[in-house]
């Protein structure tokens, strides 16, 4: 049995899937890494592989599945992670102009992260919480 857990901790919209599309094609394979508050305030930042190099200090939450492209993995600091463990976050798009460091920032697109609390199954799955027995 698998004892890995199920939940996600990150999603896309369907509108930030089509504007990945256009940037992997124009940059090839893509990462984001949720900034903490820096010059781009806390926007998800989207760089082709290899450009923004993850360490020790920063945390995998998951991979974006966006029909036709590789996974995109979504990294956020240590720090950060502490405060944001237990939300699942969105990784959406609206219009207007972004930070100057993501990709999608010279297209007039700019991402954004919508969050939301896990909820109790949520919680339990990624060993947040003790696991409630069924009844």
């Amino acid at each position: 049995m698998d004892s890995r857990p199920h939940t996600a901790r990150v999603a896309v919209t369907p509108a930030a899937g089509e504007v990945l599309r256009t940037l992997a094609a124009r940059h090839g394979p893509l990462m984001f890494h949720q900034s903490g508050g820096c010059c781009d305030g806390s926007s998800p930042m989207c760089y082709p592989v290899g450009m923004f190099r993850t360490g020790s200090g920063d945390v995998l939450l998951g991979a974006l599945a966006v029909d036709g492209l590789d996974p995109i993995e979504v990294y956020m600091s240590k720090s950060q992670f502490e405060y944001w463990k237990y939300t699942h976050l969105t990784i959406d798009v609206v219009d207007g102009r972004g930070g100057g460091f993501s990709v999608e920032s010279p297209e007039g697109k700019r991402f954004l992260t919508r969050s939301r609390m896990l909820d109790d199954a949520e919680l339990a799955d990624l060993g947040l919480v003790p696991a409630v027995p069924r009844t």
